[in-house]
């Protein structure tokens, strides 16, 4: 037996159970870690809250990534052996365990360069920057784009990605000490969002000409905005909904601004391979020191509800992580 977060239903921070479950012997095609830590990703909010159709069946160990030894394999298994330490980011729920078994494929091997907490903290959300920039919309140098919440797990990592690119990165932040943050992540203009009227600076800061594209994860609070930061044919790329799903694009929105809008999200992505690559991307820019990862939370395993609590309220910033009470 071993310890897990476990869910028996839908609710607040208070439904997450710590409690005793059994893990069985890897299949065929599977690994089981022993993990080193667990990354935290406002997914694993909605699916507790069971917002957007994205909760698994009840009960559920939540969790989509962390870091960890490999412990035994199962028949087949080749990419990994006992020993290995290796991080994923999984479509799979149940990261929020001492042990977890994890098909082999969705491990990728961790550096020794690259703490495992490290590689935890950063694996979902660092694939979901690089996807952002790479894909959604291929950032390159000379773009302007805005990113929403550029101090949070996911927006300080594009901050410092696409400033290194060469683009003019504008951030909004909530109060002056994720300013301080996120100007030390590549930002060249910060907007406090409470103060200041964000579509305006944006407007002032492009000398009205608007942004390439905006990144967005807070959902209906800026939406609208957003769309009025954007150039002609500029993109906007949601990536989550933190206060809840925006309301519906009317066509008459677009008659006289045409723009692009899409969802990126590594659940959407199928390709095993390429986000195997993009994975050695990240840890070498890491490694590099190109990337600069901020474990800036640090909760027990255990108190996983005290996690959800402090993520929920904005009380954080850059990357959260679990850690096995044992570790």
């Amino acid at each position: 037996m071993v310890k897990a977060v476990r869910v028996h239903e839908h609710g607040g921070p208070e439904v997450l159970k710590w409690e005793d479950v059994e893990v069985r012997d890897p299949n065929e095609g599977e690994i089981r870690l022993k993990q080193k830590a667990v990354g935290l990703n406002y997914l694993d909010v909605y699916m507790r809250q069971d917002l957007f159709n994205l909760s698994p069946p009840l009960p559920y160990t939540p969790g989509m990534e962390g870091a960890g030894v490999v412990t035994a394999v199962g028949a087949g298994v080749t990419s990994c052996k006992v020993g290995d330490v290796v991080a994923y980011a999984s479509p799979q729920v149940g990261s929020y365990a001492e042990e977890r078994i994890l098909p082999a494929g969705l491990a990728v091997p961790v550096p020794s360069s690259v703490d495992p907490v490290e590689a935890a903290a950063v694996i979902f959300k660092g694939l979901t920057a690089y996807l952002l920039i790479r894909r959604a919309f291929k950032v390159e140098r000379g773009h302007t784009i805005l990113v929403h919440a550029a101090a949070g797990g996911v927006g300080y990592l594009v901050c410092q990605w696409a400033n290194v690119i060469g683009a003019t990165v504008i951030g909004t932040v909530s109060t002056r000490e994720k300013a301080v943050q996120a100007k030390e992540d590549g930002c060249h203009h910060v907007i406090l969002y409470k103060h200041e009227n964000f579509v305006d600076r944006v407007m002032e800061i492009t000398s009205g000409k608007g942004v390439d594209v905006v990144y967005d994860s807070i959902g209906k609070d800026t939406f609208n905005g957003s769309i009025a930061c954007l150039k002609k044919r500029g993109y906007m790329v949601i990536f989550g909904f933190a206060s809840g799903e925006p309301d519906p694009i009317h066509v008459a929105q677009l008659a006289s601004k045409p723009v692009y809008y899409t969802f990126s999200s590594i659940r959407n992505e199928d390709n095993r391979e390429e986000l195997h690559a993009a994975a050695v991307e990240l840890f070498s820019n890491i490694a590099k020191g190109v990337l600069k990862v901020r474990v800036n939370h640090k909760y027990p395993l255990s108190q996983a509800s005290q996690a959800h609590t402090a993520i929920e309220s904005r009380q954080t910033t850059g990357s959260v992580v679990l850690i096995p009470d044992e570790e």
